[in-house]
């Protein structure tokens, strides 16, 4: 699944081709994706000015003055940036025309999203989906001391915490399992048992890893790929991630999986503590 990291790289591809056009189609083919597409939408946004995309988790953002599209990739979706005529394929399921190019969503097994949030209804902010979400892990908002506080009650290990999404949100499966490593914390520790100081090293963790992940054009792992139809590379720095009884880049210890609510986990036990 398209993580943070993809999903800002994703925003940047297409902000330059999006913000400040006027939309010209919206073409919907079958019904809909995960949850169906928003009735009226070519009649919302045909003749509109996009102007600005912006990003909350994983949920690509794109604002008008009457509203906002929200967009989510799903399990396995990606945008391309096309020059008109191109004929759709089978998975292509939403197109999105302004300024002469079409914004084009490929989603091979529709667990994306297409919706429409109305300026009438309240802030974007405030949508079923984006209401419960935590702090944006890049913002300076997100600090240890907030983590630190925020987990003072939770049992659950560190890893289940970082994935829950209410605390902070956009840190997926992979780059938690590379942020531990990095902050050199077991991922099994209760959250409530983490101090303060640990915490610290693990926000710096965070940042620095979203921040190179997304340098890297993000992690191309199964159907990943950016606007222009690069692949990323950062699944080539990783430190535990998929490297299951590979040494340790750091100590030579094999590197150990196990299994966490249903998501692999990955992890030195020399390494963290």
């Amino acid at each position: 699944m398209p993580e943070l990291p993809e999903v800002e790289v994703t925003r940047r591809g297409v902000a330059p081709y999006l913000e400040g056009k006027t939309v010209s189609a919206v073409v919907m083919r079958h019904t809909g994706l995960r949850w169906p597409f928003p009735a009226d939408l070519e009649q919302e946004l045909a003749g509109k000015r996009i102007i600005k995309t912006g990003r909350r988790g994983k949920y690509l953002l794109i604002h008008f003055a009457h509203g906002t599209l929200i967009v989510h990739l799903g399990m396995s979706g990606h945008l391309r940036i096309l020059p008109p005529g191109i004929v759709p394929q089978k998975h292509d399921h939403f197109d999105l025309v302004a300024g002469g190019k079409v914004m084009r969503m490929t989603d091979p097994r529709r667990f994306g999203a297409v919706l429409w949030h109305p300026a009438s209804e309240g802030p974007v902010e405030e949508h079923l989906l984006l209401r419960g979400l935590g702090l944006e892990p890049l913002e300076e908002v997100f600090s240890a001391r907030e983590l630190h506080r925020q987990t003072r009650t939770r049992s659950a290990p560190i890893k289940q915490v970082l994935l829950a999404g209410d605390i902070v949100v956009g840190v997926g499966n992979i780059y938690a399992s590379e942020s531990l490593f990095r902050a050199g914390i077991n991922p099994k520790t209760p959250a409530r048992k983490i101090s303060l100081a640990r915490y610290e090293k693990l926000v710096i963790a965070i940042r620095e890893i979203l921040a190179a992940a997304i340098e890297q054009g993000g992690s191309s792992l199964k159907d990943f790929i950016a606007v222009n139809g690069q692949s990323g590379y950062f699944q080539q720095s990783y430190f535990v991630y998929n490297r299951t009884g590979m040494a340790c880049r750091v100590c030579t210890a094999p590197i150990r999986q196990i299994k966490q609510g249903q998501r692999s986990t990955f992890y030195c036990v020399n390494c963290q503590r």
